[in-house]
């Protein structure tokens, strides 16, 4: 094991990753900007650095500032969180090169999963279940554009190769508005990825986002850890999560589960990772690989009772997993709100003081921050200041949990998505579960049925 780690993150993910580091005996490093000086992670550490000012992109996602911190602090081992360089498989190669352990996959791992087309070709090898489509992306000549899209059947969907978080991606309903589509859609993806390589698949209408949580040493041990259903999200963007994904059968999922598991063992794949899937009508379909530990983790941590952040920097280190699959069972339910600091209309970030910070307590609810009354929420970074999670031995005990926790919490200073949260946990469609990813843009509208 290795004695010092440099959390190069922020926010409650910073402080969470400390805290499992803490409990391994190790001496934690924090990086800051300018705008964090006084973050919460960074008073607890042991030691801490400013790398740079508020502009993310002058520290955050600054490999050079984060490796001259390193060596100057003598730290170990590089732990990227999620979100900015964590999924940079240049930077975890830089971080190998310059002698220091990398808490997550090796680079080559990273690079294939980053880029969808050998995603999905990497999928298809394990026998994990895909999308419809080509493993490969589209040619530039239009008439066999034509025929990739004819083949697999209208609507399809555009994606990015090198994409993420919810852009790069455009609907095609008929072929007259196919050739149009691809130009603009690969013009984003120019410069947004500096790749415009893109590829198609079956846009299915109505499917659910269900995940799974996937763990694996450097010794050729993967387990997966069950699922998690996201379908709630705006803008793909995921507002609440849930675990297990509800009225799955439980035989399909541990099936898709095994090929999960085997597909981390043909890639020589390290840490916490999930595989993202769309499913619709019983049918599984991969759609991308987070190669990083999730903001919805914890949810499979209370219904497992494995701790995600802290077996994946043992894992880092080179111990080995000493869970078996057989051993992994999901008791209960849990759910997870991500409290955001943004406009309740607009749903513009809310940046400002927080003058009252209350979160709930009780049997069952954990709150995941970094924030105390006093703290500011800076302009600078992603909006996320909490997340709430309840657990129940059943779902509806969960839910229930969940509305007495979001009752009590009250943030004063800032304005936040609570009252959103709220109208979700009373809304029939998701009491019943099983929604799809749309269902919150249709509730939203005031138009969730149909």
């Amino acid at each position: 094991m290795f004695r010092s780690l440099l959390i190069a993150n922020r926010g409650e993910i910073a402080l969470r990753i400390q805290r499992a580091a803490r409990s391994l005996g190790i001496e934690t490093i924090a990086v800051h900007s300018e705008a964090d000086r006084e973050a919460r992670h960074v008073a607890l550490a042991d030691k801490a650095v400013c790398i740079g000012p508020a502009s993310a992109a002058r520290s955050y996602l600054d490999p050079a500032a984060i490796l001259l911190a390193a060596e100057a602090t003598g730290a170990e081992a590089v732990h990227p969180g999620y979100g900015f360089l964590s999924e940079n498989a240049d930077f975890a190669q830089a971080c190998e090169t310059a002698g220091l352990v990398f808490v997550g996959p090796p680079p080559q791992a990273i690079r294939v999963m980053g880029d969808k087309v050998a995603a999905k070709c990497a999928m298809r090898r394990a026998g994990v279940p895909c999308v419809p489509g080509p493993d490969e992306g589209l040619p530039d000549d239009p008439d066999a554009v034509r025929r990739v899209a004819a083949e697999i059947g209208y609507p399809v969907i555009l994606k990015a190769a090198g994409g993420g978080g919810g852009r790069g991606m455009r609907v095609v309903d008929a072929e007259a508005g196919l050739l149009d589509a691809l130009a603009l859609t690969r013009e984003e993806a120019r410069r947004a990825f500096n790749n415009p390589e893109i590829y198609v698949e079956k846009f299915l209408t109505r499917p659910r986002h269900v995940e799974i949580q996937v763990l694996a040493d450097r010794h050729g041990k993967a387990l997966w850890l069950g699922s998690r259903d996201c379908s709630l999200q705006r803008r793909h963007q995921k507002v609440l999560e849930e675990a297990p994904a509800p009225g799955l059968d439980h035989a399909l999922v541990a099936e898709v589960g095994a090929r999960c598991a085997e597909a981390c063992r043909q890639l020589g794949y390290v840490g916490a990772g999930t595989f993202e899937f769309l499913y619709e009508d019983g049918v599984f379909s991969f759609i991308e690989m987070n190669t990083r530990v999730q903001v919805e983790h914890p949810i499979t941590e209370e219904t497992t009772g494995i701790d995600i952040v802290r077996e994946g920097i043992r894992v880092a280190a080179g111990l080995p997993l000493t869970i078996r699959q057989e051993e992994i069972v999901s008791r209960g339910h849990a759910f997870e709100c991500r409290i955001n600091a943004e406009d309740p209309e607009s749903f513009q970030p809310s940046p400002g003081t927080i003058t009252r910070f209350d979160m709930p307590g009780g049997p069952g609810i954990r709150v995941d921050t970094h924030m105390v009354p006093g703290a500011r929420v800076p302009p600078h970074y992603d909006s996320l200041i909490a997340k709430i999670i309840a657990y129940g031995p059943t779902r509806e005990e969960a839910l229930v949990r969940l509305r007495v926790a979001l009752s009590e919490a009250r943030i004063e200073g800032v304005s936040t998505n609570l009252a959103l949260h709220a109208r979700i946990l009373a809304d029939p469609g998701f009491i019943a579960g099983g929604v799809d990813i749309h269902h919150l843009e249709r509730l939203l509208k005031g138009a969730d049925q149909p």
